[in-house]
């Protein structure tokens, strides 16, 4: 299982009602986490609130991040503009197995219209449920940063 500090998250206006499922999971859960932002329905940027969890990561103030946003798609390329981040789209439980397994993913994003509570619910059980396999993954993952 992977070590969790405070789990970050964030999202825009598009991700908000899949943010406070997130943060109703985590309470049952136990989970510690930080809120990036948004904090409304009100139409915003998601940079502002990607950015901002990516910063939380890099400092070591949270890990992992959860992020969230219409299609998953902005805040992904938003946050892997930082080179220490591994933001992985997650639309069904496998791929959230993946990202852990084989690219070490330190922010889990979802795209908030995309799907429903049940299946983010099966998303996050896999991706804290698993851990990084290491070895060859790891030397792949040695040659993303630029």
């Amino acid at each position: 299982m992977m070590e969790i500090k405070t789990i970050g998250i964030a999202s825009d206006h598009a991700g908000y009602a899949l943010k406070q499922f997130v943060k109703q999971y985590l309470d049952e859960k136990g989970l510690a986490y930080k809120d990036y932002g948004t904090y409304t329905e009100e139409s915003c940027n998601y940079a502002d609130f990607g950015h901002a969890l990516a910063r939380g990561i890099e400092s070591g103030e949270v890990y992992p991040g959860i992020a969230i946003c219409g299609s998953g798609e902005g805040i992904s390329m938003t946050l892997n503009k930082h080179q220490s981040i591994r933001a992985g789209l997650c639309w069904i439980p496998e791929i959230a197995h993946l990202i852990r397994q084989h690219n070490n993913a330190n922010v889990l994003v979802m795209p908030g219209r995309f799907i429903d509570n049940d299946t983010a619910r099966r998303i996050m059980d896999e991706y804290f449920a698993t851990d990084f396999e290491g070895g060859r993954h790891q030397q792949r993952i040695d040659k993303i940063p630029l």
